[in-house]
């Protein structure tokens, strides 16, 4: 699955960014819970209902990228994991997958029966469980968490927490939150011209439109508001009177990209096809044009991913901080 397509919201790109389900109908498979007993049964809520956990897991399959990360700051090797098409040949760049590992190509949806000969004792995703359908599949293999809420892409710390119960490790889950934590705010501190300046996670799908989060509380908006930075008002607005969390507009809406820091990607061309937005070099603040999984590192944050972000945006965040502070 393309995983900047949470970028876009449902339906505004064709199957190409649309998660669909590659099976007709349930495996035959039981779910199972054969491992150690965890001291108490571990009860997930997820916008699918709950998910309780008996069994500590020791075949665990991440159907997205943010679980994936989780479960390997968790120590946890996945048993399968979804991959990215458009990721780098070499693979994600923050990522150390054992070799061993199964992957799972999502491009055609996902692949349910391969997940099921997994015999996996856990499945968890996110935004790659898009609908009660695919939750109930994959349920039906074995126990699955999905999505905590209805946002659009969900805080990375959360994850890592609700790890941290089901893997009986929330010593280890606050450690590793804490140390993220402590990474971006060594950056807040370092970078204190950020402080109270605005913020655009964005991206051009050329020939199509811009889409702008436009969500203040989607997973994606923490990592800018750690730094200090508040979203664009006039993206804010936008999404509160569309009820978007991601909004798409014209390329004649260069004027919503106004933002001190704008996090931009070209996706389905180069650079040079920035001059189909007018106005977009007359931008006023620091613009960082990124590659693919530079964005995918914003856009989908993990514990992982973040840490990776920073490194790469560091040139651009000081020249946005240094700007604000002239």
């Amino acid at each position: 699955m393309n995983l900047v397509r949470r970028l876009i919201p449902p339906g505004a790109l064709a199957a190409a960014l649309v998660l669909t389900v590659a099976a007709c109908g349930a495996p035959d498979t039981e779910p199972t819970a054969d491992g150690p007993s965890l001291a108490e049964p571990v009860t997930v809520e997820h916008r699918f209902g709950t998910t309780t956990i008996e069994a500590l897991p020791e075949r665990v399959v991440s159907v997205d990228l943010q679980w994936t990360d989780v479960l390997l700051s968790m120590g946890v090797d996945p048993v399968g994991y979804a991959t990215d098409s458009a990721m780098p040949e070499s693979g994600v760049p923050w990522q150390d997958l054992p070799e061993d590992a199964e992957p799972l190509s999502v491009a055609d949806g996902l692949p349910i029966e391969r997940i099921a000969e997994l015999e996996p004792d856990l499945i968890v995703g996110t935004y790659s469980i898009a609908d009660k359908n695919t939750y109930d599949l994959l349920s039906g293999i074995a126990p699955t968490v999905a999505s905590l809420d209805d946002r659009e892409v969900m805080p990375w710390a959360d994850l890592v927490r609700v790890s941290g119960g089901f893997l009986d490790e929330r010593p280890r889950a606050d450690e590793v939150v804490d140390s993220v934590d402590d990474e971006v705010a060594t950056a807040a501190a370092d970078l204190p011209g950020l402080d109270g300046g605005t913020f655009a996670l964005a991206q051009y799908v050329v020939g199509d439109k811009i889409y702008i989060v436009a969500d203040e509380q989607d997973g994606s908006s923490v990592f800018f508001q750690d730094l200090g930075m508040t979203m664009h008002p006039p993206v804010k607005r936008k999404g509160e009177e569309t009820g978007e969390p991601r909004i798409g507009v014209s390329t004649e809406r260069a004027d919503l990209l106004r933002a001190d820091f704008v996090a931009f990607l070209v996706n389905g061309g180069d650079e040079g096809r920035l001059a189909d937005i007018p106005g977009f070099d007359e931008l006023p603040g620091t613009v960082a044009v990124l590659d693919y999984p530079t964005i995918v590192a914003l856009n989908t944050p993990t514990p992982l991913s973040i840490p990776h972000a920073l490194d790469t945006l560091d040139p651009h965040l000081r020249k946005a901080a240094d700007e604000s502070a002239s």
